[in-house]
């Protein structure tokens, strides 16, 4: 897998939409459009990679959000139609990845909780995934009750209605924390951010954990 990072697309857009700053959202969702158009034309790329589920579950929502854009219809649709998640692309390179996880994973055993975002099972439609991943790396993942609920972030929910967002977050961290373990996982900056400011346990997005697995077995 071959990486490109495309300079100039700045924001998807999401926060603005999340706002309520309609053409201000549209305006963001062009530009990274109009950034990462070239590479494709050139065929540089067969798809766009996102670690943050938000911005996936967003760019995911372009064809539908510019499709009275005569200019930008097909581009959006296009451009929707070739994202995926991290957790997808990974999981499309089994059984390869699993060999190097399960090579690197000797002598571990971490109790880590997983906080599924909402932008990834439900937005996304992407379940198990990252849990497979995590177990393959050697991590034991804790039961989370009530694994569907919203952790309070919800975009910019978390700054518009602060009392209930905490009040959530509060809530998640509980289901997160009854099963003791090391650390927190999630897949989403916004979760991340959110969770970590109610939280003594670290909070680390999971791609950083199969990352230091990975770079063990190479």
């Amino acid at each position: 897998i071959e990486l490109i990072e495309v300079a100039g697309a700045a924001c998807c857009g999401a926060l603005r939409h999340h706002l309520d700053a309609r053409e201000q959202a549209l305006d963001d969702m062009r530009r990274v459009i109009d950034a990462w158009w070239p590479e494709l034309e050139r065929g540089r790329v067969e798809g766009f990679v996102m670690t943050a589920s938000g911005c996936g579950g967003h760019v995911r929502e372009y064809a539908a959000l510019l499709k009275h854009d005569s200019a930008y219809a097909d581009k959006a649709a296009r451009i929707s139609a070739m994202t995926h998640d991290a957790s997808e692309v990974l999981a499309a390179e089994q059984p390869r990845l699993l060999e190097l996880l399960r090579a690197a994973r000797a002598g571990v055993g971490e109790r880590v909780a997983f906080h599924s975002p909402c932008s990834l099972q439900h937005a996304q439609k992407i379940r198990g995934l990252v849990e497979a991943l995590l177990t393959a790396a050697g991590y034991q993942l804790s039961p989370v009750a009530d694994a569907h609920l919203c952790c309070g972030s919800a975009g910019t929910y978390s700054i518009t209605q602060p009392v209930l967002a905490r009040q959530l977050r509060d809530q998640k961290l509980a289901a997160l924390d009854a099963g003791s373990p090391a650390l927190l996982v999630t897949a989403n900056v916004g979760c991340q951010m959110h969770l970590q400011s109610g939280s003594q346990l670290p909070v680390r997005h999971w791609i950083e954990l199969i990352d230091e697995r990975l770079r063990a077995a190479s």
